[in-house]
């Protein structure tokens, strides 16, 4: 078996005691879970906040008008979504979109650890300050953050802006290409 296999079987496995549980649920929101997705041997894992309207729908990350824009800048950087590892820190969709409360970025902080620990990635790029709340356990400011690699148990994290932020204020486009951009070439690509 090979690796990318192996990592996968460990990944179904880790889901598993998940699929008909409540642990993950978030107050009010969606009972659908949406892992992640991608390469189970990816260089690079790019986490975001948590599903959307499009990703509850369609049962993966990154699918609505943030995933377009993510993935043209994966393809202007000559990384394919395929070679990556997407998903989000809190792995069910708040009710209107609402920014996820504490206990529910450790409730999906747990389960991602497990999961970076099996996809061993050389990057991680966190999408927006929650991802990286989330994963640092802690407030954190992004505009003061953003660019900035940081060791974690090993892996360079890389925070960037979140492209739902983009969408919004298109004048930042280029700082998270960039940001995508050095991750990418960090990570081996």
């Amino acid at each position: 078996m090979n690796q990318n296999n192996h990592k996968k079987q460990l990944l179904e496995q880790l889901y598993e005691p998940y699929k008909n549980s409540k642990k993950l649920l978030v107050q009010g929101g969606s009972n659908r879970i949406i892992f992640g997705e991608g390469n189970s041997d990816a260089n690079i894992m790019f986490i975001g906040e948590a599903p959307g309207a499009k990703e509850d729908e369609l049962l993966r990350p990154f699918v609505g008008r943030s995933g377009k824009l993510l993935n043209k800048i994966l393809q202007e950087a000559e990384t394919k979504r395929e070679e990556v590892f997407i998903t989000n820190i809190v792995k069910v969709r708040p009710p209107n979109n609402r920014k996820p409360f504490p206990d529910e970025l450790q409730k999906g902080r747990d389960l991602l650890f497990k999961q970076i620990q099996i996809i061993q990635p050389k990057v991680i790029c966190t999408l927006g300050a929650s991802a990286l709340e989330g994963l640092l356990n802690k407030q954190v400011m992004i505009s003061k953050l953003r660019g900035t690699f940081i060791e974690l148990k090993e892996v360079l994290v890389l925070p960037t802006f979140h492209p739902a932020y983009i969408l919004r204020d298109p004048r930042k486009l280029s700082i998270l290409t960039e940001d995508i951009f050095r991750a990418a070439h960090k990570a081996g690509k």
